[in-house]
């Protein structure tokens, strides 16, 4: 599958979190094995699981180590809605995902090239292929969107 595929499953996932009853931030994640298998998918979950580290990419690397039985996530894909914050971006290093592929940016948290660049530090012990912009109007419109309505209630 192509980059613009794969963020598609991602979208799924976000359009999947923003519709449910406790409607959470359109954000979603997907992990791919080595050979591009589906590991995991999740969209975040923060308000319908009352939980700050419920995001999308964690949940999804929380999957993927249990598929694989392994938290060492070498050579796996995290296709990701938007740019991971900080803690997800210490998350996706310290799981040694190989590359990591980022729809919208997010230049007020984004720890991967925005505001910082967590995932490619030279003075941590693993760095990660990053491919930014991929369906980047789309996922940052869910976004937007999704908080236009908000605001209007």
């Amino acid at each position: 599958m192509t980059d613009e595929e794969l963020m598609g499953l991602a979208i799924a996932q976000a359009r999947a979190a923003a519709d449910r009853a406790v409607a959470d931030v359109p954000i979603g994640a997907v992990v791919l094995s080595p050979d591009g298998e589906v590991l995991a998918a999740a969209g975040n979950r923060r308000e319908a699981d009352e939980d700050p580290t419920a995001h999308a990419e964690i949940l999804a690397l929380r999957q993927a180590a249990a598929v694989t039985g392994r938290w060492n996530l070498t050579g796996c894909t995290l296709v990701v809605t938007l740019e991971p914050c900080t803690m997800c971006a210490g998350a996706i290093v310290l799981a040694r995902v190989q590359r990591l592929v980022v729809g919208a940016p997010d230049p007020k948290a984004g720890a991967a090239g925005s505001l910082y660049d967590l995932v490619r530090e030279p003075r941590l012990n693993h760095r990660v292929e990053l491919t930014c912009g991929v369906r980047a109007q789309e996922c940052g419109d869910l976004l937007r969107d999704f908080f236009r309505a908000r605001r209007r209630r």
